[in-house]
């Protein structure tokens, strides 16, 4: 356990030292703005090593009371290989969410990084190298769904790590259950923002935008359906357009960019597919709904804001991964849950 918590230490030194390079190749390939690539991607992954390079370090076995007398020695031992599988969205982040307790266990992994975000993971297996970790410790595998599904069944994986969408999850889910193996999933979400009655939005509205509309719109646990009280309603959808209006759109790569492109054209026909189903529905756009006209490249969608919305609105059930608000009204808290 000293062993890998030295190793885990020197590869987050090397981590720490490719950060801005590492913040740059996702923000280029994903879209993400570089401010917040710089937090997520290049700083993020060596807190987490070094977390867990601590937790290893000073770990111990536990002596527990027998329950019918005499004592329990508890171990903790690793699983085995595991397969784990990570999305475009966040994709450093979420990596060691999965490989820094792993490694730290004693685990050897076989990763496999999404398509559309693979010059971030060669960095990564560069500063894995540099660090010292052993050969085939760590296994860095690009490729799409099928090698994903090939992995997810290998006979040689003891437990599988998926981040992605609920489809996904619930095929992954399935092999793993027929097979007998230990999964963890993290998939879709459809969170609820609820703004109570006595909420200054208009003071927090940072931590709302940080809530609501961070990497374009691509995160898993956004509350991208806000529950505004009828008493407020108008006043709220004000503060939330204006929000979306005020968003500086541009070139992910700025310093002063908020909103950046989505991760490519199939996302974006994707969230305007939504967008018009929204507007079929019954919604009213009060922002955005379109693309920006000041972006001559890049899968750019405005920042959009939906009212008059109502729960069985297709826009209000299903995840859109993409910079798309709906705003539904309630009367009190007990409708609002």
């Amino acid at each position: 356990a000293a062993q890998r918590a030295e190793v885990l230490s020197r590869f987050a030194d090397e981590l720490e030292s490719r950060a801005e390079d590492t913040a740059t190749r996702v923000s280029s390939q994903n879209g993400m703005p570089i401010t917040l690539a710089r937090q997520f991607e290049g700083g993020f992954p060596p807190v987490l090593l070094r977390y867990y390079a601590e937790m290893a370090a000073k770990q111990e076995d536990e002596i527990r009371p027998g329950m019918l007398g005499g004592s329990t020695l508890v171990t903790r031992s690793p699983i085995g290989v595991v397969g784990a599988i990570v999305p475009w969205n966040v994709p450093q982040a979420i990596t060691f969410l999965k490989l820094a307790p792993a490694l730290a266990a004693g685990c050897t992994v076989v990763l496999k990084p999404s398509p559309e975000t693979v010059l971030d993971a060669f960095l990564m297996a560069e500063a894995a190298i540099a660090a010292g970790l052993p050969a085939g410790v760590l296994n860095i595998v690009p490729g799409g769904r099928d090698l994903g599904a090939y992995l997810v069944a290998h006979p040689g994986i003891d437990k599988v790590s998926f981040t992605g969408s609920t489809t996904a999850g619930r095929a992954i889910g399935r092999t793993c259950g027929e097979l007998l193996r230990p999964v963890t999933l993290e998939l879709g979400g459809k969170s609820a923002a609820v703004i109570l009655d006595d909420a200054d939005l208009a003071a927090n509205i940072e931590s709302f935008y940080a809530a609501t509309l961070l990497n374009n719109g691509q995160i898993c646990w956004l509350g991208t359906r806000v529950l505004a009280p009828r008493s407020r309603y108008t006043e709220i959808v004000d503060t939330i357009t204006d929000l979306a209006k005020g968003l500086t759109v541009g070139d992910p790569l700025s310093d002063t960019t908020q909103m950046g492109p989505l991760v490519s054209s199939r996302q974006r026909d994707r969230v305007e597919g939504y967008i018009a189903k929204g507007r079929s529905d019954g919604g009213r756009v009060t922002a955005g709904g379109g693309r920006p006209d000041n972006t001559d490249h890049g899968w750019f969608i405005e920042p959009t804001v939906f009212a008059d919305v109502e729960t069985g609105h297709t826009i209000a059930q299903e995840e859109i991964f993409g910079p798309v608000l709906s705003v539904i009204p309630y009367t009190d808290e007990a409708e609002a849950i």
